[in-house]
């Protein structure tokens, strides 16, 4: 039972407003729901957002599936090693298993959370193809070192963005930074949301045209063309086994208002990360890692850690902020630790030390656009509350 009188706080919650609801009543009104001139829409705002008139944008029903297309069109296949973090997501990982390839695991460097470029070099053998850094929790990898490490050795670049929009480095949109592609998340807790979603760009035009062709059933025409031409259009071929991977325009709807609030929702989110800096200070907690002056982090989460002197385990920490009413998450339960790639990879935590004791450490609170001043003031009590305690 909690003990707050208070309504609970979720740890996450979606902004959606008029101009949202609005958009997706008038694609319920148009008859057409599914993929169509929303979604084609939302792919032209978006490029023009990112600001370069070479990259294509490419609608998707989840980052997930943006992830594994583009990997799919990079040829990437069996005999293959992929590099990424262990500190993330599974599905940054398993979309390298659904094409028969390898993944190769890294540790974080332990100021950043990001993965360590120097253990990415160190892991690359004569079967690796590919690496996919993840901007951890909005705050930019560093892809000068990546692209570098690729150049040098000839491998391909997959940026997984599902936290960064719109992050900066060196005041470059992620997104257009120069690696191969490119994907962002759109899912209800990200710093936009379409419910479910997400976007795959690249300057590529052979790794899009063949992504378009595989985000449906592999198809050598798209289905909208084919269903507004003005003459008989029925005609298409299937080029290959293809995916049902297409974002509808009802999610397009949602997309289309939420570009256009992004730099918004940024900016709300950096004012409250801003407040938990400075209230949270003198506690016996480790701060998130904040972008580099003239950069932006997304502040897609506001991850804590309990320093060696802190008085209270991480767990016990959660269970206190979930008995004041208020959510908390953990970003994540490394992959080292999950049974599937554990045991087929043969994974202990002493080999991932800094993401084993990050995880071991933190905890996410709630940030987001939604939040009231006095919600954020609230968990500023309950964690200052539970840290002095």
């Amino acid at each position: 039972m909690s003990e707050s009188p208070l309504p609970f706080l979720p740890f996450a919650l979606p902004e959606i407003g008029e101009d949202e609801i609005h958009e997706v009543v008038d694609t319920l009104r148009s008859g057409w729901v599914t993929t169509g001139p929303k979604a084609k829409r939302f792919e032209q705002d978006f490029a023009a957002f990112l600001g370069e008139p070479e990259i294509e944008c490419i609608a998707v029903n989840s980052a997930t599936a943006g992830l594994h297309l583009a990997l799919e069109a990079m040829g990437i296949g069996p005999g293959d090693e992929v590099i990424t973090t262990t500190h993330t997501f599974t599905a940054t990982a398993e979309v390298v298993r659904y094409l028969g390839a390898d993944v190769v695991l890294v540790d974080i460097d332990p100021a950043t959370l990001n993965i360590d470029p120097r253990l990415v070099e160190a892991a690359i053998t004569p079967r690796t193809r590919c690496i996919i850094p993840v901007h951890y929790a909005g705050l930019a990898v560093d892809m000068i070192a990546i692209l570098d490490i690729a150049r040098k050795h000839g491998l391909r670049v997959l940026e997984d963005a599902a936290h960064a929009l719109p992050t900066t480095l060196e005041k470059e949109l992620i997104g257009t930074m120069g690696s191969d592609a490119t994907v962002f998340s759109f899912y209800a807790n990200k710093t936009m949301t379409t419910g479910e979603g997400g976007m795959l760009v690249t300057r590529n035009a052979e790794l899009a045209k063949r992504a378009k062709v595989m985000r449906l059933h592999g198809m050598n025409r798209d289905a909208f063309d084919r269903f507004t031409a003005k003459v008989p259009s029925w005609y298409y071929e299937i080029v290959a086994p293809g995916f049902k991977y297409n974002l509808t325009d009802i999610a397009a709807a949602l997309g289309i208002h939420q570009l256009k609030r992004i730099q918004a929702f940024q900016a709300r989110r950096e004012q409250i990360a801003a407040a938990y800096n400075e209230a949270f200070a003198d506690l016996p907690l480790i701060l998130p890692p904040q972008a580099v002056e003239g950069d932006v982090h997304s502040w897609h989460l506001y991850v804590l850690r309990l320093s060696d002197a802190a008085k209270i385990e991480r767990d016990a920490f959660i269970e206190a902020m979930f008995a004041a009413g208020i959510g908390c998450s953990v970003h994540y339960i490394p992959l080292h630790l999950q049974p599937y790639w554990r045991e087929r990879y043969g994974l202990t935590p002493e080999q991932f030390p800094h993401s084993q004791k990050a995880y071991e450490r933190s905890f996410s609170i709630p940030l987001y656009t939604a939040m009231s001043d006095a919600d954020v003031q609230r968990v500023i009590a309950a964690v200052r509350r539970i840290a002095l305690a």
